[in-house]
């Protein structure tokens, strides 16, 4: 490799491993001055205006030994940097067992530590994914903050299977995942591998449309500090504050945040007060590592869970029908981690954590004229008055405990052609679901903790999987993995409809994979396999049909999957197409239980098909362009819909039959673009593009029920610099929805019938809800690092 002359007061060089590979993203610094660069894609560096003097270069990278050695300014010796592996055994086996690899015939994306850090003003984690491929992202509160979620293939969040650190981080009743109780989780992440379709065997709920696996910070070997405040549009504002020790007698590493997030919303009275912080410590020694982490957060948000009536969306895009001062979500919840990982001789690597999750809160209503009888209490007698409806305040109470252990053994043969892995584990959830009312308009015959409804549920998840690659002829792998995994689901006492919940369910699930995946030198790949994924019901199935009675089925998914990979110096690029097969599907059919409640029910026949592409391209050393596009077909093959008859006397229901009709929040094109421009060094402008087809709120496939299509578009400025005081200082801004777009990427309908005049004696009526997002808004930020 050649170099330009060099100017006196600069130095030029390249960083690259053992094998001449350059290293991308490593920090080159000169030691007590402040100055430094990092490398480029290529591992070249540059340092300017070094005044004239003796220093000590020091270039460290993350899995390598650290580098120094002593140079003289001026100089016109142009610096080749190796780094050597470190002796040290990394983190990166914590997340390997439910991972992905490039040999792994399955549909991933990747998402590192600086793709986040770009984006990272206070947002939630589903937000600051929202350009990865077939991801949509919402927002309750309108900008971001608070209540967020997203579907991936039109799967929503309790289809998408999260770990963090291997350990399942979904709700185990419900599914899903409250992202605002992990305010600012972002800070603390290393990097997110994205699977979409059924994927590998991870641990926790069945991957139905995707799984997010989350690696959170790894080892610093130098100490650290980092501050970082951010502010923009609705009063939103965050400050954060990041510490390690680096490598402490070449074996111990202890690392720190601590962070606050608030915003007033877009959404009217739609506030957010989280708080959270993350601790780990580690030991790390050249064949095992063992690390605690401990992380919480808290949250107090008020609810905008209800949306905008669609006859305001014109007229009063901010609307909330709340307005008691206190109706919020007030909840907590502390992770504990203790991890290990090791080797076992030459051929074996091993894996364990334990783990338990503490959470506790509530939700605190304001119910105007509510019936006393739906909390079991007997009119209140005031004179010859009798009262049986009356304002009311309640709270609804989750005290849950999740705690287990996962595990993974690996085994690679000397050869390097078998790669296998055993793994699994054992979990627990307890939860304790209580509801008090907390004041009355008119003293009536209760106390302020007594519980009107109170019940347990017991849940013990266990899953042991076997997964192998081998290398049949150069270039060509087979895949297999195996997966069993047996759910005993309990539950004990009074749902919040006064009605007797007690039963018990048990499933066994078996979940088969194989696949080949068949690559070149040139940097090509091509990929298919077959996955099978079992799930069974959620919470609200169980609880809103009676378990005896008539228990919901679980769901089966078979999913295909086939794919081609190209990698090059300047470009990559992938296509893939999938076909995504349910059974039994649960959907909301608008059918009542016995007492009242919608419940879900089973529908026999439906599927997912589609082709993704995504890439990336370098243009040049200033303009580089990336995106994804994703098209697809999902239908029901038969869907009954239940519709509420109020035109009779006697109550009754009216059963719909609807044929091949599209999969509610499924929308047939979802894309996404990011172009960067890098005028100046350290300067970096983005454009990034996201487009969302239409969208049906149930599953009928009815016009009048519909998300409508939408373009965002978004402006990105980062600029770095290196003053004398700090190792690095960093301004961003963001610029949301900068032609101040009016879209709704979530919503729910509902329907029935009333009295009319006519020959029917009856009308329609549709009511439709919508999750408005912000209009134009920004977000800007400073991060120092020291």
């Amino acid at each position: 490799m050649s170099w330009a002359a060099f100017a006196q007061s600069n130095i030029k060089g390249a960083v690259k491993n053992s094998s001449g590979e350059g290293l991308v993203g490593a920090n080159v610094i000169l030691v007590g001055t402040g100055r430094g660069a990092t490398s480029d894609f290529q591992g070249n560096f540059q340092i300017r205006n070094i005044p004239s003097g003796s220093y000590t270069l020091r270039v460290t990278y993350l899995g390598y030994e650290a580098f120094t050695r002593e140079v003289l300014i001026p100089t016109n010796e142009e610096l080749e940097v190796i780094l050597e592996p470190s002796s040290l055994l990394t983190e990166e086996f914590i997340v390997y067992g439910t991972r992905a690899t490039d040999k792994t015939p399955t549909t991933f994306s990747k998402v590192d530590r600086r793709d986040i850090a770009k984006l990272n003003l206070g947002q939630d984690l589903p937000i600051l994914l929202n350009f990865t491929p077939s991801v949509v992202s919402f927002s309750d509160a309108g900008a971001g903050v608070g209540y967020t979620g997203l579907r991936i293939r039109g799967s929503d969040q309790t289809r998408i299977n999260v770990t963090v650190n291997g350990i399942p981080l979904n709700d185990a009743e419900s599914h899903g995942v409250f992202w605002v109780n992990m305010p600012d989780f972002a800070s603390s992440v290393d990097n997110i591998q994205i699977q979409r379709g059924v994927g590998s065997s991870t641990n926790g709920a069945a991957t139905f449309g995707a799984s997010l696996n989350i690696q959170t910070d790894t080892r610093q070997d130098e100490a650290y500090a980092e501050v970082d405040n951010s502010f923009g549009s609705f009063n939103t504002r965050r400050h954060m504050v990041k510490v390690g020790t680096g490598l402490i007698n070449n074996r111990w590493a202890f690392d720190g945040r601590l962070s606050r997030i608030a915003s007033v919303g877009y959404i009217d009275r739609a506030s957010s007060d989280l708080r959270s912080y993350f601790l780990s410590g580690g030991y790390y020694g050249e064949k095992h590592v063992v690390k605690v982490n401990v992380f919480a957060g808290a949250e107090v948000t008020y609810q905008a869970w209800e949306g905008v009536p669609e006859n305001l969306l014109a007229t009063n895009r901010t609307f909330n029908p709340y307005t008691y001062d206190n109706q919020v979500d007030d909840y907590k919840q502390e992770h504990y981690q203790l991890i290990y990982t090791g080797t076992l001789g030459q051929n074996w690597k091993a894996n364990a954590a334990l783990h338990y999750t503490y959470g506790r809160g509530f939700f605190e209503q304001f119910r105007p004229n509510d019936r006393l009888n739906r909390y079991g209490l007997a009119p209140v007698i005031i004179g010859e008055t009798s009262i049986s409806r009356m304002d009311i305040i309640r709270r609804r109470w989750l005290d849950n405990d999740f705690y287990g252990g996962v595990f993974s053994l690996n085994y690679l043969s000397d050869d390097g052609k078998l790669d296998a892995i055993i793994g699994g584990g054992a979990n627990r959830y307890d939860g304790d679901h209580f509801g008090e009312i907390i004041w009355m308009q008119f003293a009536g015959n209760t106390n302020i903790r007594d519980r009107y409804y109170d019940n347990v549920a017991v849940k013990d998840d266990v899953n042991l999987y076997a997964k192998a690659t081998y290398e049949v002829s150069n270039g060509l792998f087979l895949y297999g993995d195996l997966q069993g995994r047996w759910i005993d689901y309990r539950f004990d006492g009074i749902n919040n409809d006064l009605r007797d919940v007690t039963g018990q369910v048990n499933f066994a699930f078996f979940n088969p994979k194989f696949g080949f995946t068949y690559q070149t030198t040139e940097g090509k790949q091509w990929y298919a396999s077959y996955a099978v994924a079992n799930r069974e019901p959620v919470r609200r199935d169980f609880t809103d049909s009676p378990i005896i009675e008539r228990a919901p089925r679980h769901e089966n998914l078979q999913n295909i999957e086939a794919g081609y990979k190209r990698q090059a110096t300047n470009f990559s690029y992938n296509a893939n197409i999938y076909y995504m097969k349910y059974r039994d599907q649960l959907v909301l059919t608008g059918q009542l239980n016995d007492v009242g409640a919608y419940i879900r029910d089973n529908v026999d026949d439906s599927y997912r098909l589609g082709i993704e592409l995504d890439g990336s391209y370098r243009l040049s050393e200033k303009f580089s362009l990336g995106g994804n596009i994703a098209f697809s077909r999902n239908k029901i093959a038969e869907f009954l819909e239940y519709l509420d008859d109020y035109s009779v006397a006697d109550f009754r229901q009216e059963v719909i039959v609807h044929i091949n009709t599209d999969i509610a929040f499924s929308p047939n094109v979802v894309g996404a673009a990011i172009i960067d421009y890098r005028p100046v060094k350290n300067f970096e402008v983005s454009l990034l593009k996201k487009y969302v087809g239409s969208q049906f709120l149930d599953n009928t496939q009815n016009e009048n029920r519909k998300l409508n299509a939408f373009w965002t578009s978004d402006l990105r400025f980062n600029y770095a610099m290196r003053p004398r005081f700090v190792k690095n200082m960093e301004f961003t801004v963001l610029i949301n929805n900068i032609f101040n777009k009016l879209y709704e990427p979530n919503g729910y309908t509902f329907s029935y019938f009333i009295p009319a005049e006519g020959p029917a004696g009856r009308e329609l009526v549709t009511e439709n809800f919508f999750y408005p997002q912000a209009g134009t808004n920004f977000l800007a930020g400073v991060k120092f690092l020291f």
